[in-house]
């Protein structure tokens, strides 16, 4: 295999709306990886909580919230190893495409009308994801020279891509899931993956050196430990497959029991991981600093993931069990309310990444986006906390209760979500680049199992209560972030 490092600037520097070319390729394998991802997000946790008359696995609310926090924590917790993979092992862009092609076989294994069938498809999902999901990010990245002002607008424009697969994801797998059959519905999540992987073999020569070789080891016995260090990953991913599998198939372990083992697993690997990067390397005392800044930036994005990911569980009920789904008397099925999040992105991402630019020098700083960002979620989880009131007495409410949330949570995403992925890039040393921006997504695996968690609440805790300490949380948070900004900025040495 090649080593050799990336170049600095792969590509023709203004080959996409003024980007560099390789931005398309990247952009479009994205789209359709979240349109599978999301078609298959608008109907997991109304698959598994439908009766079995009706296709559906009949679980309770409580095992089916504990099986969706795992599946999508471990989606984003898998992107450490795959960031390390990539790093060490294969490249970003090798990495890339054997993740999406992990994911299209885990959504047709969904398709499957088998109960094994459907969890094996899970576990691929998530193998898949995690290898695919950060790289693709790390490319992005890769495809700009360091100061490159374009950098924070072309984050913006990639995830304008990501947010087009998630608008056009429920429209579409959502109507077939619940109105023709739920595996049809994810075999065409599984198509729009192949689709992408057509896609993306085709456009890489787009993308020139990016991400195509991994970083080459110091010396020889940094190489050694490169092997070891994979020999034991696989082993041990093996052996819990193998005692879960044993375990699930004994009858001993329940969906529960393993969601409460797998929070404890994803605590101590959050606080492995930082303690390791942050402590152990040679870093200089700049580097160093900017780590911690890092871990700042991942609490704060974990508390925000931890509820605007509700989207899937929570909200996703509130619209099916509590929600009047119809516009002038065109009824449309409570999936399609997920593309509505995704729609407000769309509209507005070009709008926010117009205003980063304009603004010039007195553009906010990271720290202060990212406060913006949890105050503006926790004001939609306010509004939603009314209309869980209104619907109390057991009468359907409007659509509008949910769509002017999700117009807030849209601004507090754009505020947090692509200048994190920005900020990741520009503070990570160049030789863990790909590591950090899996420790990243490792926000997105703390805040995603909290939030299927708090989905276990659902039944049993009165709707405006857990909507309203939600609301409480990310308002609070936003306020005490706004308060740090100053000290943060100190750390970041320079990056804004």
């Amino acid at each position: 295999m090649n080593n050799r490092p990336d170049s600095a600037m792969a590509a023709p520097s203004t080959g996409f709306f003024g980007h560099p070319a390789g931005l398309s390729t990247v952009f479009f394998v994205e789209l359709w990886e979240r349109f599978s991802y999301y078609g298959m997000r608008a109907l997991l946790i109304l698959f598994m909580t439908a009766s079995a008359a009706t296709g559906g696995l009949g679980l309770d609310v409580g095992t089916a919230g504990a099986i969706y926090g795992m599946y999508t924590s471990a989606v984003y917790m898998l992107s450490l190893p795959g960031g390390w993979l990539a790093d060490r092992i294969l490249g970003q862009r090798r990495t890339v495409f054997i993740g999406g092609v992990f994911i299209a076989c885990g959504q047709f294994c969904l398709a499957a009308p088998w109960t094994a069938s459907f969890y094996f498809g899970l576990l691929l999902i998530v193998l898949g994801t995690g290898m695919l999901k950060p790289n693709a990010s790390t490319i992005v990245g890769k495809l700009y020279a360091p100061g490159d002002v374009r950098r924070d607008a072309g984050f913006s424009i990639f995830y304008m891509g990501i947010n087009t697969g998630a608008f056009v994801a429920p429209l579409i797998v959502g109507w077939v899931g619940q109105r023709v059959n739920w595996h049809l519905g994810f075999a065409l999540a599984g198509l729009g993956m192949v689709v992408g992987l057509i896609q993306y073999s085709f456009g890489g020569k787009r993308l020139g050196d990016a991400g195509l070789y991994p970083v080459p080891p110091a010396d020889e016995a940094e190489a050694r430990r490169q092997k070891m260090q994979l020999r034991l990953g696989l082993i041990g991913l093996a052996a819990v497959l193998v005692v879960v599998g044993t375990l699930a198939a004994l009858g001993i372990a329940t969906p529960v029991g393993i969601a409460n083992v797998f929070g404890i697993l994803l605590l101590f690997t959050v606080a492995g991981s930082f303690g390791f990067l942050i402590l152990g390397g040679n870093w200089t005392p700049v580097e160093r600093k900017r780590l911690a800044v890092t871990f700042v930036f991942f609490v704060a994005a974990s508390i925000f993931w931890s509820e605007f990911e509700q989207a899937g569980s929570t909200m996703n009920l509130f619209a099916d069990r509590s929600t009047r789904n119809e516009i002038l008397g065109f009824s449309f099925p409570a999936s399609w309310l997920q593309a509505v999040n995704a729609l407000f992105i769309i509209a507005f991402a070009p709008v926010f990444a117009w205003i980063w630019l304009k603004l010039g020098r007195r553009d906010p700083s990271s720290p202060a986006k990212f406060a913006l960002g949890l105050i503006s979620l926790g004001a939609g989880f306010a509004i939603l906390s009314f209309g869980a009131m209104a619907s109390a007495s057991g009468q359907r409410v409007s659509p509008m209760w949910l769509i002017a949330t999700y117009l807030l949570h849209t601004v507090g995403e754009l505020c947090l979500s692509p200048v994190g992925l920005s900020a990741m890039t520009k503070l990570a040393p160049v030789r863990v680049a790909g590591l950090v921006m899996g420790m990243w997504f490792l926000s997105n695996a703390m805040g995603n199992y909290l939030g299927g968690r708090l989905a276990s609440f659902y039944e049993s805790f009165p709707l405006p209560l857990l909507f309203g300490v939600v609301a409480g949380v990310g308002l609070a948070s936003g306020l005490i972030m706004a308060v740090l900004t100053p000290s943060i900025k100190r750390l970041m040495g320079g990056v804004k």
